[in-house]
């Protein structure tokens, strides 16, 4: 009865070895795999762009103030648009 189990257990872990290894071959040596590469990196250099206010700098994601528009704005341009010091 063990025997039956482990052969069991051992072919489900040789099928997900299989598996990981052919979406390892498609996403490391295939276009498609480029392609969802560039996708996650412009993803990643956009949403470090959102992040700097070319007026103030950097700021953290936790800092910003998302307007009702659902746009995000800097809180030193936010709190200066309040108080009138910009039209």
């Amino acid at each position: 009865m063990g025997a039956i189990i482990m052969d069991g257990v051992l072919f489900v872990a040789l099928l997900a070895a299989g598996g990981t290894l052919l979406y390892w071959l498609l996403t490391s040596f295939t276009p498609a795999g480029v392609r969802m590469q560039q996708a996650r990196n412009r993803e990643r250099l956009e949403r470090a762009a959102a992040l700097v206010c070319p007026i103030h700098g950097a700021h953290r994601e936790d800092q910003l103030v998302r307007l009702a528009r659902g746009e995000r704005v800097c809180p030193d341009c936010y709190r200066e648009t309040l108080d009138g010091q910009y039209p």
